[in-house]
């Protein structure tokens, strides 16, 4: 039995003299609520009956008349009691105010409440009480934030690993952590519907995969029993996608569950989700004006004001059209050193000149993205379209049609980050093996993978159209809409180290 606190052991003992006056403290009856809180609000009728149910936040007891306040999924709201008007099921009404309430009832239960509405003197909307459902008896105290004349806080819930291992607790009593959830929903549903508008078809792909095929990661590994065979979790649904785009379909999408085996920081989670677009007979140009569109019309819908933003005292603007600048011309811009046509012995020197550190395992394409990234990225607020990446960065992209060693690929970055990665998607089966037996040279001897996917080479041969992907980080789109700097505050459960043992 785990130590109790002095009020779980006096919740406990409530518990007990509940159940003693034959009141079910879990009842499994179906509570019929009239109205939302939310809805209450917004159309109030004086003297209008309601039932609404939710958790007990605030009780002040008066003698014979109290008031506290309910909170439901909408909102929060005052309830008044009187002792006279009070009833409560299996309990004489005399002594149900004392007994039940007085004696009984705490912040954190959850009730259903039955009254009609009026407003206070102070022309507060308040729900005065005429019957209390016990329905959910609260066994551990609820953090009491208390806020001084001053509007000093005092014992919020603000310690970010206790948020994160009890998100449960953060999103009861911290109404802003809720609104950030509420809020990536609801972009994500704008998203499903732009792309719905457009006429492509939401799909599934596998989790579990024979190969961790559609990036160059880290997988986790797993093994199926039944088949003897290990298994791995999804580093990417590309190659799915494409042979979906292959057998016919003309535009496929999906929100994907992904999974790498890496590093943890603020912008990195080992699980998160991505959205993947394909569209045939399309290329990197229109998937650019696509994406510009996409994001107009989430902010549009989703901020329901103009398109800036701040970040950090930072003016964030997503107006159109986007910026287009090539990786090696960004490059030699904040770092001074023009990198086409570099060789490898080169490049090294490069980074040690850069201080950006290197060792044998990085492959070229490795280090001119780790320039970019340390050197470059974070002087891009507004959000700006980084092409034409070296062949090397790209073994699943078309060669440039212009601009030899190049590919025909894009990031879109925001506030110094990458949001998305699109490509025109290469086609050619031939050239594809060669790519992948590169990339698996390149990295056979790191903890990175690249994995020769023979069927989908197969399903190359038999012809793909020209295809446009693009790839949206959708953490840290709702990072950005809703100014958070870290990935951790828009999952629900991020991935915690185990909490150490005294």
């Amino acid at each position: 039995m785990p130590h109790l606190s002095e009020q779980q052991i006096i919740r406990r003992k409530k518990l007990e003299k509940i159940k003693l006056l034959g009141i079910n403290p879990y009842p499994s009856k179906e509570y019929v609520i009239t109205k939302n809180i939310c809805k209450i609000k917004n159309n109030f009728i004086e003297k209008e009956p309601i039932s609404i149910a939710g958790r007990l936040i605030r009780l002040r007891i008066l003698g014979k008349a109290s008031f506290g306040e309910i909170k439901d999924h909408t909102g929060r709201i005052q309830i008044y009691l009187n002792k006279n008007l009070l009833s409560s099921e299996n309990i004489k009404k005399e002594d149900s105010y004392n007994i039940f309430l007085k004696k009984l009832l705490d912040i954190g239960d959850i009730i259903g409440v039955e009254g009609f509405l009026f407003k206070t003197k102070m022309d507060e909307m308040t729900i005065h009480v005429q019957k209390i459902t016990l329905l959910s008896k609260s066994l551990r105290p609820l953090p009491q934030v208390k806020i001084d004349k001053n509007k000093k806080i005092y014992d919020a819930f603000s310690s970010t690993e206790q948020r994160y291992r009890m998100r449960y607790v953060d999103i009861m009593v911290n109404d802003h952590v809720k609104d950030i959830f509420l809020k990536r929903t609801r972009i994500i549903r704008e998203i499903r519907n732009f792309l719905d508008h457009k006429g492509y078809l939401e799909v599934e792909t596998p989790i579990l995969q024979s190969i961790p095929g559609g990036a160059i990661a880290r997988p986790f590994i797993t093994y199926h029993n039944s088949l003897g065979i290990p298994l791995y979790l999804r580093i990417a649904n590309e190659l799915y996608l494409k042979r979906l785009i292959i057998g016919g379909f003309h535009g496929v999408y999906e929100f994907s569950k992904n999974f790498r085996n890496e590093g943890m920081d603020r912008f990195h989670n080992p699980e998160f989700t991505v959205l993947e677009l394909y569209v045939a007979y399309k290329d990197y140009y229109w998937m650019m004006k696509l994406t510009e569109e996409l994001m107009k019309c989430i902010y549009k819908n989703v901020q329901k004001n103009d398109p800036e933003i701040f970040i950090e005292n930072q003016l964030i603007s997503l107006k159109t059209p986007f910026p287009r600048i090539p990786i090696l011309d960004a490059i030699q811009k904040h770092t001074g050193f023009d990198l086409i046509d570099m060789e490898e012995d080169h490049l090294r020197e490069v980074c040690k000149k850069l201080h950006i550190e290197e060792n044998r395992k990085m492959s070229k394409a490795k280090m001119i993205e780790t320039i970019f990234e340390e050197k470059c990225e974070k002087h891009y607020k507004n959000p700006t379209f980084i092409i034409d990446y070296p062949i090397e960065m790209s073994p699943l992209t078309k060669r440039h049609r212009n601009k030899k060693n190049l590919s025909e690929r894009f990031e879109l970055i925001i506030n110094g980050q990458e949001i998305a990665n699109s490509y025109s998607e290469l086609n050619d089966p031939i050239d594809q093996i060669d790519r992948f037996r590169e990339q698996i040279s390149l990295y056979k001897n790191t903890d990175e993978s690249m994995f020769l996917d023979q069927d989908f080479i197969r399903a190359l041969e038999f012809g793909m159209p020209p295809t446009a992907g693009i790839g949206i980080g959708i953490d840290r789109l709702v990072m950005l809409l809703t100014k958070q700097n870290s990935i951790q505050e828009v999952l629900f459960f991020p991935q915690m180290r185990p909490k150490k043992r005294k």
